[in-house]
C-alpha cells in the first residue's frame, strides 16, 4: 500500500533535542508525514536550521526554545503550544545527554545530576506539562527514546544506563495510567546510532544505526491502527558494526 505522505496532517508534535541527530530526522520525519512540528532545545540557531530546511521542503515546523531540565521551560512551552494550536498529538521526548569515560566512583555530583535531570526528570516534566492537553482530547501518541543501555551493562557509563533503565520502567508505568484516556506511550530502545552522543570507537558507521531509522519507527508508531500499540520497542542494526 502507498505510504500516505499526509497522514498527520491535522496533527500537532513536539520533539524535544531537536536540533540535531535523532531528534532532527524525528521532526522531519513527522513533519514529512504532514504534523505541524514544534522544535524544542536549548540553542534556537540549531533549531531554526532544521525548521528551515522543514520548510523548504514545504513541511510546517516551528522553534521553542526550551530546557527540558527546567520546570518553568517546560510549562512555558506547553501552554503556547495549547494556546496556539488547541491540542497535542504527539510527543516525543529524546532530549538527552551522554557520559561514558568515567566509572560511578569516580563520576563528579554534577555530572551523575546533568545526565539524570536531562535523561529521567526532563521527560518527567515533559509528560506533566504537556499530558493534561492530550487528555482533554482523549487521544495522543507520547515516545520516549531510550537505549539498549536501559537493558544491558554499560561499564563506565553507569549513570547513563541509571536514567535510561529508569526511563524504561517511567514509559511501562505511565502507558498503564494514560491508556484509559486512549493515549499511547511506547518507547523505543536504539543500539548505538550514528551521532555524535556516545562512544563509537571502532565501530562501522555504515553499520551502525542512523537517526533516519529511529526516526522510521516514530512514524510506524503514530500511525499505527487506533486499537493497539507497540509499548516497547528494541531496534538493532541488522548486521553487528
Amino acid at each position: 500500500m502507498p505510504e500516505n505522505k499526509k497522514a498527520l496532517a491535522t496533527q500537532v508534535a513536539v520533539v524535544t533535542g531537536a536540533g540535531r541527530g535523532i531528534g532532527a530526522a524525528i521532526a522531519s520525519r513527522l513533519a514529512e508525514l504532514g504534523a505541524m512540528v514544534i522544535l524544542c532545545g536549548r540553542k534556537p540557531g540549531p533549531l531554526a536550521e532544521i525548521a528551515t530546511k522543514i520548510s523548504k521542503s514545504g513541511a510546517r515546523a516551528e522553534v521553542a526554545e526550551c530546557d527540558v531540565t527546567d520546570l518553568r521551560s517546560v510549562e512555558v512551552v506547553a501552554s503556547k503550544v495549547d494556546r496556539d494550536f488547541g491540542r497535542l498529538d504527539i510527543l516525543v521526548n529524546n532530549a538527552g545527554v551522554g557520559g561514558f569515560a568515567t566509572p560511578l566512583h569516580q563520576l563528579p555530583p554534577d555530572s551523575w545530576e546533568q545526565v539524570l535531570n536531562t535523561n529521567l526528570r526532563g521527560v518527567y516534566y515533559c509528560i506533566r506539562s504537556f499530558a493534561s492537553i492530550m487528555i482533554g482530547a482523549n487521544s495522543g501518541h507520547i515516545i520516549n527514546i531510550s537505549s539498549l543501555a536501559g537493558k544491558n551493562a554499560l561499564p563506565n557509563g553507569a549513570a547513563y544506563a541509571a536514567s535510561k533503565w529508569g526511563l524504561n520502567g517511567l514509559s511501562c508505568s505511565v502507558a498503564e495510567e494514560l491508556r484509559g484516556y486512549n493515549i499511547r506511550v511506547s518507547v523505543i530502545c536504539p543500539g548505538s546510532v550514528h551521532t555524535d552522543l556516545g562512544p563509537h570507537e571502532g565501530k562501522d558507521p555504515q553499520k551502525m544505526l542512523q537517526p533516519a531509522d529511529v526516526a522510521h519507527v516514530v512514524g510506524m508508531l503514530v500511525t499505527q491502527a487506533p486499537q493497539s500499540f507497540a509499548s516497547e520497542i528494541l531496534l538493532r542494526p541488522t548486521l553487528k558494526p
